[in-house]
C-alpha cells in the first residue's frame, strides 16, 4: 500500500451537516417588493377611503356571540386615571386582548400589544347581558327624569291656582322630527 503523506480525511460540507444556515437569496427587488406590501394593505382596507374612515369602527363579525366591545378611555393627554379603570373594571370591562384571532391582530400594527388602543381609548369587552341591563338601567333613569321634569312643570307652589284648566295647563308634546342642517 502507498503511505499518503500530509493529506487529511475529506470531511463532509456543514450544510450537509447542518442543513442550509442561510435564508434562500430573495429573486424581487425593491420595487416588487412595494408592490406587493401595497396590494397587501389595499386588500386590507377594502377600499375603505382612509381619510373619512371612521376610526373606531369596529366589524360586529369579530365581536364574540354573548360578548360587546365598546371603545372606553384610558388615557386623557397622556395621563391614565386609574379610579376610572377601577370603575370599568367593577362594571365589568376587560381590555379586548390584540392575539384573541388574526382579525383582532389586524387592528393593530405589528409590534409587542396586549390591547387594542387608539388615541387613548382601549377595546374593551365584557358579556352583553350586562351591557343590556346597563342600557335598560340608563334607560329608566332617563324616563324617571323626564317624569321629573313633567310633574315639575305641570306643580304650582303651595297656596297658589292649581294649574288643572285647560287655558295653563302646561302642554308637552313629545316626538321626534328632522332637525334643518344649514347649508354653508
Amino acid at each position: 500500500m502507498e503511505e499518503e503523506t500530509g493529506k487529511l480525511p475529506k470531511l463532509a460540507s456543514a450544510s450537509s451537516v447542518r442543513g442550509e444556515v442561510r435564508a434562500p437569496l430573495r429573486t424581487e427587488n425593491s420595487r416588487d417588493l412595494a408592490k406587493i406590501r401595497a396590494d397587501e394593505i389595499r386588500k386590507h382596507r377594502a377600499g375603505i377611503e382612509v381619510d373619512g374612515m371612521d376610526r373606531y369602527y369596529i366589524d360586529p363579525n369579530i365581536i364574540p356571540d354573548g360578548w360587546s366591545y365598546e371603545w372606553k378611555r384610558k388615557s386623557l393627554h397622556g395621563f391614565e386615571d386609574p379610579a376610572y379603570q377601577v370603575n370599568l373594571a367593577s362594571g365589568g370591562w376587560m381590555a379586548v386582548p390584540v392575539d384573541r384571532d388574526a382579525r383582532h391582530r389586524a387592528l393593530m400594527p405589528q409590534g409587542n400589544y396586549a390591547t387594542i388602543e387608539r388615541d387613548g381609548m382601549v377595546l374593551m369587552e365584557r358579556p352583553l347581558e350586562l351591557t343590556e341591563e346597563a342600557r335598560d338601567v340608563e334607560l329608566r333613569r332617563a324616563r324617571g327624569q323626564v317624569r321629573a321634569k313633567e310633574q315639575q312643570l305641570a306643580s304650582t307652589p303651595d297656596g297658589t291656582m292649581t294649574r288643572e284648566h285647560e287655558r295653563v295647563r302646561p302642554s308637552i308634546k313629545k316626538g321626534y322630527e328632522p332637525m334643518a342642517v344649514p347649508k354653508d
